[in-house]
């Protein structure tokens, strides 16, 4: 046989080999896919293992080499609490009681346990991973917001976290109109519509039968100073801010600078700790480096920086660090 042949006897054979080859693999997949299984299956496990924590563009749980933000940052403490995390240790008792000198405090399991036949005993914000985006806004009360414009951005936000009086009525433009969370403690309490979340931050365990009792028989009528005996709020929507969450905050992030963290601090650890991406509103002094809220007049200037109870200049410190860090974006407004 001449070599032209020859070549050409192979390159059929090798064809028709390559064909019956093609035809089997096909048949044989079609019996079993297992072998694609495994071929989308590593490519499925490479874009899982490739992807951050949360599915937002920058993730405040994101890992880092940064040292300062991973050694305070604990996720295994839950910010809010629940029949299960409710027991405290005898020094996280001292040190909650020791807030506002509490001195003949009732039975605190007790309270706990009439606190949630009146609100609900559940676990929230515990479905962080990779498929979720919860972008949260707290909006504190600086005069700063004057001005800002920034409402539209406020209200765009899955979360909108305000604290103690905030007015939004006549303000939308500039704190927006949005509420889905109000933190606030007995003294600063105010009505509430549906849909808004209460959140309590408790002093006291007074504070808890306060908020049984507002939400009740409204016999409560004082604390250390008058407080209001009924509020409007949805009972459902109650959540409690947790005593060893509140500690937490104030010995890994402020490092025992104040007698306690302010409400505006408290709300922003709350945020960075329940959501993924976090922005902050309304911090700080305005542009003249006054202090004062945004529904006053400036010559109020200075009302809440210096409270003697809390440091607002570590506070403000500790904030501006958490935005060196890429953990949240400060709006400084005007």
């Amino acid at each position: 046989m001449s070599l032209p042949k020859r070549r050409k006897v192979r390159t059929l054979v090798l064809l028709f080999f390559a064909i019956t080859f093609t035809t089997f693999l096909f048949s044989y997949t079609l019996r079993d896919p297992s072998i694609y299984f495994f071929k989308y299956a590593f490519r499925l496990s490479d874009n899982f293992f490739s992807r951050g924590p949360c599915a937002c563009r920058r993730c405040i749980a994101e890992p880092e080499d940064e040292s300062w933000f991973a050694e305070r940052f604990n996720q295994s403490i839950h910010p809010l609490m629940t029949r299960e995390n409710s027991v405290l240790s005898d020094d996280t008792f001292r040190w909650w009681q020791w807030l506002q000198s509490e001195r003949q405090p009732a039975n605190f399991t007790e309270v706990v346990e009439e606190l949630f036949q009146v609100i609900p005993d559940e676990v929230l914000y515990m479905d962080a991973g990779p498929e979720r985006c919860r972008t949260c806004a707290v909006v504190g009360n600086s005069g700063n917001l004057k001005g800002s414009r920034y409402g539209a951005a406020i209200d765009s936000s899955d979360l909108v976290i305000r604290m103690n009086q905030a007015p939004t009525s006549g303000f939308e433009e500039d704190v927006g109109a949005r509420t889905t969370h109000h933190v606030m403690y007995p003294e600063s309490a105010i009505d509430l519509d549906n849909a808004t979340s209460l959140v309590l931050i408790p002093f006291k365990t007074l504070d808890l039968q306060w908020i049984v009792s507002a939400l009740t028989t409204g016999t409560i009528t004082q604390t250390y100073i008058p407080v209001t005996a009924r509020i409007k709020a949805n009972k459902d929507k109650v959540l409690i801010y947790s005593p060893a969450f509140f500690k937490y905050v104030y010995e890994s992030w402020l490092e025992g600078h104040g007698r306690y963290p302010s409400t505006g601090f408290l709300s922003l650890l709350l945020a960075i700790h329940i959501c993924d991406e976090v922005s902050v509103f309304g911090f700080g002094a305005d542009q003249y480096g006054n202090w004062h809220h945004y529904w006053e007049e400036n010559h109020l200037a200075g009302a809440f920086r210096h409270t003697g109870v809390h440091d607002g200049d570590y506070e403000y410190n500790v904030t501006l660090l958490l935005a060196d860090n890429n953990k949240i974006q400060m709006f400084k407004g005007r």
